[in-house]
């Protein structure tokens, strides 16, 4: 390995750049996904939102916490933070079928924050399981 990433300061830029860029893709993705929009909805007070968002957050960075302590190559923390944020994914889109008798998006855009606290607990826990998972 190049001396240059040995260092340890170097390697948590480098970690540390890697993840902000992936959160931002990601939190793009899940606007995507979503019916209201996270950023707008926060800003009129929306604290549902901003619990599912914060869990979202949350659950990305413990996700690519596991993966930095699991593997050296920069490359392949990527490769594992990009695989956990899709199983992540999956688990939201598992949350709203499993709840046939109302809609999710539509709940935590009406500010009900018991569903915005479960959203925020569904993605914190789910990324100690994928966490735990990476090798």
């Amino acid at each position: 390995m190049n001396p240059f990433w040995e260092n340890e300061f170097i390697r948590t830029a480098a970690n540390y750049s890697v993840v902000i860029l992936c959160m931002i893709v990601f939190l793009a993705i899940f606007e995507l996904v979503t019916k209201y929009k996270n950023w707008d909805e926060i800003k009129r007070g929306n604290i549902a939102v901003a619990m599912a968002t914060g869990g979202k957050i949350f659950g990305v960075a413990n996700i690519f916490r596991f993966s930095i302590m699991q593997h050296d190559s920069l490359l392949t923390v990527i490769s594992w933070g990009v695989f956990g944020f899709i199983l992540l994914l999956i688990g939201y889109f598992i949350f709203e079928f499993l709840t046939p008798n109302f809609r999710i998006d539509e709940e935590i855009e009406k500010d009900n924050r018991a569903v915005g606290f479960i959203a925020l607990i569904i993605s914190v826990g789910l990324s100690f399981v994928i966490g735990a998972g990476i090798l």
